[in-house]
C-alpha cells in the first residue's frame, strides 16, 4: 500500500491509498473552494447521560445529484470533484459538510473505489484488503488527535437508510468522547468480569454463538453469526476469533481472510430477497475499544473490549422496510419482525 497526502483547494485533507508502490498523485484541486466553515457543537442530555451533536452547516450539503455530478467520483476534464485525480483505487477526505469538527471530533468520507456504479461487494479481495488498510490506518491517525476518544468507521448503504450520495463510500468519526453505546458495552463487560470472576463477556457470547444454530459462516480466523437478540430483521456479527481492541490489532492471517469473508456476507445480503430486487441497503459498523482511560467502568481495559462489525438491513421482507416507530424511537425497545434463527438459516442458504 502507498499512502499520498495531499490537500485540497480549501484546506481539508485528501490521502490517496494505492495498491501500487509507484504510483504517483501529484493533480492539484482547481476548484475555487473558500475555507469551510463549520458550526459542531456536542450538548449533553441531562437526563439520558448521552451527547448530540448540533452542526447546522450540514443542511447544505449536497442531496441525491445525478451521476455526472457525483462529487465522490475522479475529476475528468473540467468536471472538477473532491477528488482532483483522474483515477484512483481508494481516497480518505475531510468531510466538507462534517457532523463533527475542532474540538468536537473529526469526519472523514471513505471512497472504495472510483467506480461510480459498483459497490463494495463488486470490489476484489485486494480492493477490499486496501480499504482494510485505510481503515486501519485512519483510526491510528485519528487516535492521535487531542480531541478524539473513539473511531468509528462505517458504511451506510441505499437511500432508504438515507445516504444522499450513491457512490460507493463510507466515513469515519472520530468522536470525543465515548459513545452511548460503547459505553452499555464497557458496562455490560464490567458487570459480567465482577460476577463470573474475571470472564470475558466478548468470549462468552462469541463461544456461545459458535456452538450454537445461528452461525453464518466461519474462517479459520473469522466467525460471523446472527445474534441471539438481533435488533435488526437481517443482522449479522463479525468477529476475528482472536479477541482485539481495534483493526490495529489484528495481525496478518486474519486481513488477509477478512476481504474473503466480509465479500461474501455482503453478496448474500444482497440475495436474502430474491431475484430481481433492488440492492440491499444496509449499516455496516465497526466497533473499537475507545482510546481514552476507561476509567469509569470498573475493572475493564482496552484489550477487554472486542473488536467487531456489525452488518444489518432495514428491509424486513420483499418491498417492506422496518421502521423505528413508537417503540423503537420512544423507548429504544426494539421489536423484531424476523426471528434471528431463521434469519440466519436464510443467510446460509443464500450462499455462494
Amino acid at each position: 500500500m502507498k499512502k499520498t497526502s495531499t490537500r485540497l483547494a480549501d484546506g481539508r485533507e485528501l490521502i490517496y491509498y494505492d495498491l501500487r508502490d509507484d504510483t504517483v498523485r501529484d493533480a492539484v484541486d482547481r476548484r475555487p473552494l473558500e475555507r469551510t466553515v463549520t458550526t459542531s457543537e456536542i450538548r449533553r442530555d441531562a437526563l439520558l447521560g448521552d451527547a448530540v451533536a448540533v452542526a447546522s452547516h450540514r443542511q447544505g450539503r449536497t442531496y441525491h445529484p445525478p451521476a455526472d455530478e457525483c462529487p465522490l467520483c475522479p475529476s475528468r476534464g473540467e468536471r472538477l470533484s473532491e477528488i482532483p485525480d483522474a483515477s484512483y483505487d481508494v481516497v480518505v477526505f475531510e468531510n466538507r459538510f462534517p457532523s463533527l469538527a475542532g474540538d468536537s471530533g473529526r469526519c472523514e468520507v471513505v471512497c472504495f473505489t472510483s467506480d461510480h456504479h459498483a459497490s463494495f461487494a463488486d470490489l476484489s479481495e485486494e480492493q477490499a484488503r486496501l480499504v482494510l488498510d485505510a481503515w486501519t490506518d485512519r483510526t491510528a491517525e485519528l487516535s492521535h488527535l487531542p480531541s478524539v476518544e473513539q473511531v468509528f468507521c462505517f458504511e451506510n448503504r441505499g437511500a432508504e437508510i438515507g445516504v444522499t450520495l450513491g457512490h460507493p463510500h463510507g466515513q469515519i468519526y472520530a468522536y470525543p468522547f465515548t459513545t452511548p453505546r460503547t459505553a452499555l458495552m464497557l458496562r455490560s463487560l464490567a458487570a459480567h468480569k465482577e460476577a463470573t470472576g474475571g470472564e470475558n463477556l466478548f468470549d462468552a457470547v462469541v463461544e456461545r454463538e459458535r456452538a450454537g444454530e445461528r452461525v453464518v459462516l466461519e474462517g479459520e480466523h473469522w466467525v460471523a453469526f446472527v445474534p441471539y437478540a438481533a435488533h435488526w430483521p437481517y443482522e449479522v456479527h463479525l468477529y476475528p476469533k482472536r479477541r482485539v481492541p481495534d483493526l490495529l490489532g489484528l495481525d496478518e492471517a486474519a486481513r488477509t481472510e477478512f476481504p474473503q469473508v466480509y465479500l461474501e456476507l455482503l453478496r448474500r445480503f444482497d440475495r436474502i430477497f430474491g431475484e430481481g430486487e433492488p440492492p440491499t441497503p444496509y449499516i455496516a459498523a465497526w466497533h473499537q475499544a475507545p482510546f481514552g482511560t476507561l476509567e469509569e467502568f470498573d475493572g475493564v481495559g482496552r484489550d477487554d473490549f472486542a473488536l467487531h462489525l456489525e452488518l444489518f438491513t432495514i428491509r424486513r421482507t420483499s418491498g417492506k422496510l422496518k421502521f423505528l416507530a413508537g417503540s423503537e424511537s420512544g423507548m429504544s425497545v426494539f421489536i423484531n419482525d424476523v426471528p434471528p434463527e431463521r434469519a440466519a438459516e436464510r443467510l446460509r442458504e443464500v450462499a455462494s
